[in-house]
């Protein structure tokens, strides 16, 4: 498609899914058994991932068994969860459709490890090229190795690619790869810039929108 993202890669939770509801839930869940109230600055303070972080932080609130601990046990009780069926976020699935049929490659690129990103998407029709999880790669968000990998993947340069994030972690990892980035925060604040853009909601959104912010951010 000429005049165009070559590719554009999704962030999954929050972004993509739904499913930021389920992780509180999780968190509040586990957090509970050992005795600490899980505040909303507490699941700001973790959006994004990644794992190994969250579990460093829980660790610390109650200094109670491991950080590996609170790790493995918040996943496998999300899975649980996720299993159950996950939301879309609004607008996500159709604008990922509308680029497909345009012919654009389009991946999913998330901090979550492989089993988390398979109970997400495993009731739903996606037409992802790939999906690159935590598992994936040898350094995972704020790094940006698995945007490169996806581009690798689809055969294009990153610096061509567009992104969409939602938390700071991955805007990080976004900004690092070389890749255009459109924001959709819910709990945090990202600053537009040359290669930055900010929405409300992926329903903001579509092809000819996208396209016009390519002419944008190329004729600079």
């Amino acid at each position: 498609m000429e005049n165009f993202f070559s590719a554009v890669f999704f962030d999954m939770d929050g972004l993509f899914a739904n499913s930021e509801p389920r992780w509180l839930e999780g968190e509040t869940e586990l957090m509970a058994r050992h005795g600490h109230a899980w505040t909303h600055q507490d699941q700001v303070h973790c959006l994004g991932g990644p794992l190994t972080r969250v579990g460093e932080y829980m660790f610390s609130l109650v200094s109670v068994e491991s950080p590996e601990y609170f790790t493995r046990t918040l996943v496998e009780i999300v899975v649980a969860k996720l299993s159950q069926g996950t939301q879309l976020m609004p607008g996500a699935q159709e604008l990922a459709r509308s680029l497909k049929n345009a012919g654009v490659p389009i991946a999913m690129v998330s901090a979550s490890p492989r089993n988390i990103v398979d109970a997400v998407l495993s009731g739903v029709d996606h037409d992802f090229a790939t999906t690159i999880s935590s598992d994936d790669v040898k350094n995972t968000k704020p790094h940006p190795e698995g945007y490169l990998k996806a581009a690798d993947f689809c055969g294009v340069e990153i610096s061509d690619c567009l992104i969409f994030e939602d938390s700071l972690t991955g805007v990080a990892a976004a900004t690092a790869s070389g890749a255009f980035l459109i924001a959709v925060p819910h709990f945090v604040t990202v600053q537009q810039s040359e290669r930055v853009r900010v929405k409300k909601s992926l329903e903001e959104l579509d092809m000819q929108i996208l396209g016009d912010y390519y002419r944008e951010f190329t004729q600079r």
